[in-house]
């Protein structure tokens, strides 16, 4: 029986891109779609700005042409939700945080991937609930092709990037 209700998967719009967002309420983040399965981010401001991981599995999916969802689960039991929409050059997030990140965010401000058995043990040290869920529409500020799995695109801490390079418009 044909599934008729999921949309044909395109992932070729999404895949590569890097970008660059800014939240409504000020936080900046960046991310680049390394491939179909794992993007590499880094956080330049808000609650836990400085953090910066590789390799992040991700599910991403194609909502319709220009617009896409992405999730993952972090190591640190945070997860994550994102809508982004190329056409708009927008995006909705939801990061559902657990109440240790929420107590603790200096503990994860750090490149995630030399650490992941500490955020691990702090995960299932907890707190886990309540929950602290942010969720906001940020504006893409930011946006090139860099093309799948490209190392060198997110290789450094927010703070080493070079003066400027987060608020410039493409």
């Amino acid at each position: 029986m044909p599934d008729d209700i999921t949309p044909t998967q395109d992932l070729s719009g999404i895949v590569g891109k890097h970008i660059i967002y800014t939240y409504a309420n000020g936080w900046k983040y960046e991310v680049y779609y390394k491939n179909e399965t794992a993007i590499d981010y880094r956080i330049h401001h808000g609650m836990v700005g400085g953090r910066w991981v590789r390799d992040q599995k991700a599910a991403i999916v194609q909502f319709e042409p220009g617009v896409y969802l992405v999730s993952w689960d972090e190591p640190t039991g945070t997860n994550v939700a994102l809508t982004v929409d190329f056409t708009r050059r927008r995006l909705h997030g939801v990061i559902f945080f657990p109440a240790w990140v929420g107590e603790h965010p200096e503990r994860t401000v750090l490149y995630q991937n030399d650490h992941l058995e500490q955020m691990r043990a702090y995960r299932d040290e907890g707190p886990t609930y309540p929950k602290l869920v942010i969720e906001e529409f940020a504006k893409i500020t930011f946006l090139e092709d860099c093309g799948r799995d490209d190392q060198t695109v997110i290789s450094c801490a927010p703070a080493e990037l070079p003066s400027g390079y987060a608020d410039r418009v493409n």
